[in-house]
C-alpha cells in the first residue's frame, strides 16, 4: 500500500523529536527519485518520491551511489550542505511534510531553506524551496501542459497541491455525520461511503470501519447506520491522540501491508505483527520492492544491450548455418569440372551446357552441366574447380565461426542470467565494465575513482560452519575460481545451463555431505534452474577446473567430477546468508 496521510503522520510524530536540530553532513541521491540526508549521530533521512512508494523514514539501508551525483542531488549539497534541521512538520491530514532547515546562503549568511516531500503516489515530489517560499528547484518540474491546476517551476511560490472537495474527518460532529449517512443512498457499500465523503481515511481503513460497523467489509450503509459513528469517533480519537502502533499484516509470512493500529477485517485469514518501529517497518516493508524496482532500471540498459547483441549473433549464426549447408554439396562442383575435362574433345566455345555421361554413378546416367558462353570450356572447367576449392574453404572457415558464434551466444546469454541476479549498483558496474571490454558497450571514457564499494561475492555459511562464496559477475567467478579459492577447494556449477561459479571453501579437509548438498542448492539458486525443480549440479575440486586460453570471462572446463541432484530454496539461502 502506498503511505496514507494517518501513516505519515505517526512517522513524522516519531521520527521528527530524533531529528530535529541535527546538521546534515552529507547528501546523496542512491536513486532517481531517493534523497538520503545523513545526519549528524549516524541517522539516515530517506526522503523517497517515487511514484509507487512515496514516504519518508529513519533508514538502515545502505544504498550504492551512481559514480555522478545528479543535478538535484548537486543543487541540494549546494544549498543544504552543513545546515541544521529546525523542524519536520505534516501539514494537517495531507500527506505533504516540511524540512525547516537552516544553511548558508550563496552570500555567507545564514538562511532558511524549506524541503518539501508531496507523497501522493503517482504526484509524488521533492521541492526545494528558499525562505521567502519561492521555488529553487524540484525533483519533478510540473507545467501546465502536465497539470491544470498548479504549477511547480523554478522561480513560482510554492502553494499546496489542490485539496479534494471532501470533509474533514476530525472536525464533523456526530448530528452532521448522521445527517450525511441519512442523504445517501442506502443502497450505497458504507466503505465507499467514506471514501467518497472524508479525506485522509485509506481504503483499508474505510474497510475496516465497516466491518466493525456492519459485520463484513463490504456491507451496505443501511446494515452499518447504527455502529458506524462510534466506531468513526473512535478512529478520530486515536488519530487525535497519536496513539500510534506500527502495525505489518502478513500472509503466509509475507508482508502484504501495513498501518498504524491493529485491524480485524481479515481475522484469521492473516497475522498482525507489531513493528519496532515505523522507520523500521517501512525498511522492511519496501526492501523487497526496492530491490526489484532496482533490477528493473538499473538493469533494463544492459539486458537490452545484451539482448540486442544476442539476437544479432543469432540471426548472424543462422546466416552461417545457410552457407555452411551450400558448402556441403561443393563434390558435385568438382564432379562438374572433371566430367568436362574429361569431354574437353567434344566441346566448343560459346556452348551453353554439355550433356555428359556421369561416370561417378551406378549405371552412367546423363548428367547437363550449366557453361558459361564467354568461356572457352577449358575455362568452364577451371571455374568448376575454383568454385569447388571455395567452397571447401568455406567450409572450415565457417566451422570455426560458427563454433566461435556459439561460444559467444552462450557467453551473452550467462550475462543476461547475471543481470537477472543482480543485487546491487557495484554488480551493475561490474556487468557493464565487463560488457564493455567485450566491446558491446562504447567506453565512456576515463573511469572515475573510488565512487563505489568494491564488490564482494555473495557469502554463505553452511550449517557444519564452512564458507560459501558466490560469484556475482562472469568476470567475478573468473577471480573467484582461479585466484580467491585454494586448490582443494570445491567448485560447483549448474549442468548445461547458466549460472554462478560457488566454492565451498574446505579448510583442508574433506567437506561433509550435508555442506556439499547445501553448497549444491546454492548453485541450483543462482541459475537458470531457480524455480524449475531439482537440476544437475556438477562438483569437483578446484584443481581440476581450467580455464582455457583466450575464453570469455566465466568460462572453464572441468574433469573428475560427481554430479548431484539439487533444488533452489529460497529459505536456505536467507538461513545460510552471510552479512
Amino acid at each position: 500500500m502506498a503511505l496514507d496521510a494517518v501513516c505519515l503522520q505517526a512517522v513524522v510524530g516519531e521520527i521528527a523529536p530524533q531529528i530535529e536540530g541535527l546538521k546534515i553532513e552529507k547528501i546523496q541521491q542512491p536513486a532517481r527519485d531517493q534523497v538520503v540526508l545523513l545526519l549528524r549521530g549516524s541517522r539516515r533521512l530517506l526522503l523517497c518520491a517515487s511514484a509507487g512508494q512515496p514516504r519518508l523514514n529513519l533508514t538502515a539501508v545502505l544504498r550504492d551511489n551512481p559514480s555522478q551525483p545528479p543535478m538535484f542531488c548537486m543543487l541540494l549539497r549546494k544549498h543544504l550542505s552543513g545546515g541544521r534541521i529546525l523542524s519536520l512538520r505534516q501539514e494537517p491530514l495531507e500527506r505533504v511534510v516540511a524540512l525547516a532547515i537552516e544553511a548558508m546562503n550563496e552570500l555567507g549568511e545564514m538562511g532558511r531553506f524549506s524541503l518539501i516531500l508531496e507523497a501522493m503516489n503517482r504526484h509524488a515530489n521533492l521541492i526545494l524551496c528558499d525562505g521567502e517560499g519561492r521555488i529553487i528547484d524540484c525533483l519533478r518540474r510540473v507545467d501546465f501542459e502536465m497539470n491544470q491546476q498548479r504549477q511547480v517551476l523554478p522561480g513560482l511560490f510554492y502553494h499546496l497541491p489542490p485539496q479534494q472537495e471532501k470533509r474533514s474527518p476530525l472536525e464533523v460532529e456526530e448530528s452532521e455525520f448522521r445527517q450525511l449517512m441519512q442523504d445517501a443512498p442506502q443502497d450505497t457499500q458504507a466503505d465507499k461511503w467514506l471514501l467518497d465523503t472524508f479525506t485522509s481515511i485509506s481504503p483499508l481503513w474505510a474497510r475496516e470501519l465497516a466491518f466493525r460497523a456492519g459485520g463484513s467489509t463490504d456491507c451496505l450503509l443501511q446494515a452499518a447506520q447504527e455502529r458506524l459513528w462510534t466506531e468513526f469517533s473512535a478512529w478520530c480519537s486515536l488519530v487525535r491522540r497519536g496513539d500510534f502502533l506500527p502495525v505489518t499484516l502478513k500472509r503466509s509470512g509475507s508482508p502484504f501491508d501495513f498501518t498504524f493500529a491493529p485491524i480485524v477485517q481479515y481475522e484469521n485469514a492473516c497475522e498482525c505483527a507489531a513493528a519496532e518501529s515505523f522507520s523500521a517497518l517501512l525498511d522492511d516493508f519496501f526492501a523487497e520492492r526496492e530491490q526489484a524496482d532496482r533490477v528493473r532500471q538499473k538493469g533494463q540498459d544492459l539486458l537490452k544491450t545484451a539482448a540486442n547483441a544476442r539476437d544479432r549473433l543469432r540471426r548472424k549464426l543462422a546466416m552461417q548455418e545457410q552457407e555452411y549447408q551450400k558448402t556441403l554439396d561443393r563434390d558435385e562442383l568438382r564432379i562438374n569440372g572433371e566430367l568436362i575435362t574429361a569431354n574437353l574433345y567434344r566441346m566448343e566455345r560459346g556452348m551453353a551446357r554439355l550433356e555428359a555421361e556421369n561416370y561417378y554413378e551406378e549405371g552412367c546416367p546423363k548428367r547437363v552441366i550449366t557453361l558459361d558462353m564467354r568461356l572457352s570450356p577449358q575455362e568452364n572447367a577451371a571455374k568448376y574447380f575454383k568454385r569447388y576449392s571455395k567452397a571447401k574453404t568455406a567450409e572450415k572457415m565457417l566451422s570455426r565461426l560458427m563454433e566461435q558464434g556459439r561460444s559467444e551466444l552462450l557467453y551473452l546469454e550467462s550475462v543476461m542470467q547475471e543481470i537477472s541476479q543482480a543485487e546491487s549498483e557495484q554488480d551493475f558496474n561490474d556487468i557493464r565494465a565487463e560488457l564493455t571490454e567485450g566491446g558491446y558497450i562504447r567506453s565512456r571514457g576515463k573511469k572515475q575513482q573510488g565512487f563505489q564499494r568494491k564488490s564482494e561475492p555473495r557469502r554463505f555459511r553452511t550449517e557444519a560452519g564452512l564458507l560459501v562464496l558466490v560469484g556475482r559477475s562472469n568476470r567475478q567467478n573468473d577471480k573467484l575460481t582461479g585466484k580467491t579459492a585454494d586448490r582443494n577447494d570445491y567448485w560447483f556449477h549448474t549442468q548445461k545451463i547458466h549460472g554462478s561459479h560457488v566454492i565451498l571453501c574446505t579448510e583442508g579437509r574433506e567437506p561433509d555431505e550435508g555442506s556439499i548438498l547445501q553448497a549444491a542448492q546454492l548453485a541450483a539458486y543462482y541459475s537458470q534452474g531457480r524455480g524449475g525443480g531439482k537440476v544437475a549440479v556438477d562438483y569437483t575440486p578446484v584443481k581440476y577446473v581450467k580455464k582455457p586460453a583466450g575464453a570469455r570471462p566465466g568460462m572453464v572446463v572441468y574433469t573428475t567430477y560427481r554430479t548431484l541432484m539439487a533444488e533452489a530454496d529460497e529459505e536456505l539461502v536467507r538461513r545460510l546468508s552471510v552479512k
